[in-house]
């Protein structure tokens, strides 16, 4: 287990250099080294570097850390989620929350919505509407027995249907010939608004949910069992229960605000790591943040190279590669769901 905590984490410094140093123009990875501890230490830098200076640190390497903050935070809400509703195919939108910050978003783009918060304006939009669709979920799963991991998926998934069902309406509504390209590319997911300004939140949620679903980790073994089990043991399946869904639909929420949906990082990531370590959810949410990071960082490097000076979306890409990961998991003899 050390040993692979200690390969992620080279192999994640390594892919945030070679994120920053790799894109339409490439800058050679001593530069980067160089601009990066200037940058840190305050030193100075030539006059005709300055080009160079300027695409690394205020372009690259908000984006390429974003990257990895949301890549870590999609997996560890994957994990967290699959526990929650006790569903293989669960992943960080499966609640509906991204649905409802699509239509935050699309309400932007086609309305002018939240247009006085300027460059802010789609992720404060969509946030809001990731949060409209959290308390949406939860008064409508919520039943005589509390949050049940059923009741919770199928009104999540009831409720995806009827946001993109409305934001499907705005768009189609909308006078703008460009409200449909600008909402599928963000739907699909992207790092182009990426900036200094936009990291500190993400990153706070993020950390703060890697450390509770850490010191959760027990109890999430038991909750896997059934809630009679978890009740013999001591743990109060639907206090716990209320508590993930919160945790998660916040973090989600502001991940979603900030790159869109990204599609498979949240499905994928999770079943190839119980593979890999087992599935004691100990073990898991400890690799899952630095396996989800390093993911994603060169997903966003193949989004700004393959088709220069266009970028693709990122879902585009992670579809290509979750979709035969996770056929090839189907038909992995003697794999399922939380183990063997």
């Amino acid at each position: 287990m050390t040993t692979t905590v200690v390969s992620l984490s080279v192999a994640l410094l390594l892919s945030v250099l070679a994120g920053i140093a790799l894109g339409p123009t490439v800058v050679p990875p001593g530069d980067v080294v160089h601009f990066l501890i200037a940058a840190l230490t305050g030193g100075s830098i030539q006059a005709e570097d300055v080009t160079g200076y300027s695409i690394v640190w205020h372009v690259r390497t908000p984006r390429v850390l974003l990257a990895a903050v949301v890549g870590a935070g999609l997996s560890v809400v994957g994990v967290a989620i699959q526990a929650l509703v006790r569903n293989a195919l669960a992943d960080p939108f499966v609640l509906g929350i991204s649905s409802g910050a699509s239509v935050g978003a699309a309400a932007v783009v086609v309305f002018g919505v939240f247009a006085g918060l300027g460059v802010y304006a789609i992720s404060a939009a969509a946030f809001a509407g990731a949060l409209g669709a959290t308390v949406l979920v939860y008064l409508a799963a919520r039943g005589p027995l509390g949050l049940t991991p059923l009741r919770l998926l199928l009104t999540g998934v009831a409720l995806t249907y009827g946001f993109q069902a409305v934001m499907s309406m705005l768009v189609f509504l909308s006078p703008n010939a460009q409200a449909a390209r600008t909402v599928l590319f963000w739907l699909l997911g992207s790092l182009g608004g990426a900036s200094w300004q936009s990291l500190p939140l993400v990153t706070v949620s993020v950390v703060v949910s890697i450390v509770v679903l850490l010191r959760s980790s027990r109890a999430l073994d038991v909750l896997s069992m059934g809630d009679e089990t978890a009740a013999s043991l001591g743990v109060d399946a639907q206090a716990l229960r209320r508590r993930l869904f919160l945790l998660t639909a916040v973090a989600t929420g502001l991940i979603v605000a900030v790159s869109g949906a990204i599609p498979f990082v949240g499905l994928i990531l999770p079943h190839m790591l119980r593979i890999l370590v087992g599935s004691t959810h100990r073990r898991v949410f400890v690799i899952a943040p630095l396996a989800g990071a390093c993911f994603l960082v060169w997903v966003d490097v193949l989004a700004r190279t393959l088709v220069p000076p266009e970028e693709l979306p990122l879902g585009v890409i992670t579809a290509l590669v979750g979709v035969p990961v996770f056929i090839t998991l189907m038909r992995r003899r003697g794999y399922l769901f939380g183990g063997r």
